[in-house]
């Protein structure tokens, strides 16, 4: 292995153990049943149109972190939401929530700049859809810096990263762990492994991808994988709800924040 790639192991975990161990909220999970969320990053408009109507047929909803800088515009995700989108969004009962206005890079933006990014995107949903306040956030591209991580905590209820695992005994709510579905290249055995593990001891997953169309990108995934993911949760015996929705129903089973 080259030394160039043994630095960056390095340097990515060292980033990762920061961000996970300073500035935490803890969350301490007493469910009375498991809980699922289903997640989407960049809000591409597939993931709306492809992603939601499968969660429609299912009965459920999801959240959708949205940076307004991003509104219109082609991304690596795909094509993005318009402004049209978010009342068919609204409308299907799914939740808005904060993925900074530019798409900033959580690691290499400094603290000082995302908050600011932060406060954009909360006047640009005030603009479209006034009386609307983002509750959750999703870190962009990377784990956060820990002074970055300090300050979402003044700003939103709970704030998302990745991690590959699910939340169970004590959450960070500054730091909440999410499972990324296009990271397993398709394989359904190892998302439903997950979603066992969480059923079982009554924890919290929250699943997360971008887009969702038959030629994904590679931070997406298939129309016909997802729905069967999204099967195999709503026979879980977990509750699906979105992130919001799922943090009052942990805290309304009797968790609490340390």
């Amino acid at each position: 292995m080259a030394v160039a790639q043994i630095w960056a192991r390095v340097q990515g975990r060292y980033q990762r153990t920061l961000a996970r161990c300073l500035f935490q909220k803890p969350l301490v999970m007493r469910n009375a049943m498991p809980l699922i969320s289903f997640t989407f990053d960049d809000f591409p408009r597939s993931a709306l149109y492809a992603g939601g109507a499968i969660l429609k047929r299912f009965g459920m909803a999801g959240t959708y972190f949205t940076s307004f800088g991003l509104m219109g515009h082609e991304a690596p995700t795909g094509k993005i939401f318009v402004a049209e989108d978010l009342a068919e969004l609204m409308a299907q009962g799914h939740e808005l929530g904060c993925h900074t206005f530019h798409h900033c890079h959580s690691w290499e933006t400094t603290p000082g700049t995302f908050e600011e990014s932060i406060v954009e995107n909360r006047r640009a949903l005030e603009r479209v859809l006034p009386g609307r306040v983002f509750q959750s956030f999703s870190y962009p591209i990377s784990c956060p810096r820990p002074g970055t991580k300090r300050r979402m905590g003044r700003h939103f209820k709970c704030s998302r990263g990745g991690g590959q695992t699910c939340n169970l005994g004590t959450a960070d709510l500054n730091h909440l762990s999410a499972y990324f579905l296009e990271k397993d290249a398709g394989d359904p055995a190892r998302v439903k492994s997950m979603i066992d593990r969480t059923v079982r001891d009554r924890g919290w997953l929250i699943l997360a991808t971008h887009d969702v169309s038959d030629t994904p990108t590679p931070y997406g995934c298939r129309p016909a994988y997802f729905e069967e993911i999204v099967r195999y949760a709503a026979g879980s015996g977990a509750r699906v709800l979105p992130v919001i929705g799922a943090l009052a129903m942990a805290r309304s089973s009797g968790s609490g924040v340390i």
